[in-house]
């Protein structure tokens, strides 16, 4: 190991105007990463996502109340169990644990696109008909190259017969 000089000692004014600089990158530094940080939170996808969680877990108690309270009591007075759980057991294999797994998901995925999904078709149908929307121009509009490419495969079949 070689022997280092010695760093010679900064005094007085020489060495406030360092470390004020340093300081000063520092606030900078912190400055452009926090209004990054407030451009990336307020982009307009972030926050909606933040939403959809939210009424997500909301929405998730109205679901699971109504499949537990409504729809599994139904289930139980047709079946005469609440619940799958002993059916089709072999030993420590219970099969019945997994159809009462399946059987809860087609209730739910029912009647979220029963309550959900069903409604708002009906209600997105209904607004296109007032505002005089048709279906071809409700749905995404073609891009123009692919409708050129289109009516060129569509020439070049015609030609070929």
């Amino acid at each position: 190991m070689g022997l280092r000089a010695p760093r010679p000692h900064r005094s007085g004014a020489e060495g406030f105007n360092r470390s004020f600089i340093l300081v000063r990158r520092r606030q900078v530094y912190c400055g452009r990463m926090l209004s990054g940080f407030k451009e990336f939170i307020m982009k307009g996808n972030v926050l909606d996502l933040a939403v959809a969680v939210i009424m997500g877990a909301a929405f998730g108690a109205v679901v699971d109340a109504l499949v537990k309270n409504v729809l599994m009591p139904a289930i139980s007075v047709l079946v005469g169990q609440p619940n799958f759980d002993n059916f089709l057991a072999v030993g420590p294999i219970k099969f019945g644990v997994l159809l009462t797994a399946i059987v809860n998901f087609l209730l739910i995925a029912a009647s979220i696109y029963f309550v959900i999904i069903v409604p708002m078709n009906h209600m997105i149908a209904r607004r296109n008909r007032k505002l005089g929307i048709k279906d071809e121009e409700a749905g995404e509009k073609v891009d123009p190259q692919i409708a050129l490419l289109t009516e060129i495969r569509d020439s070049l079949k015609t030609r070929q017969n």
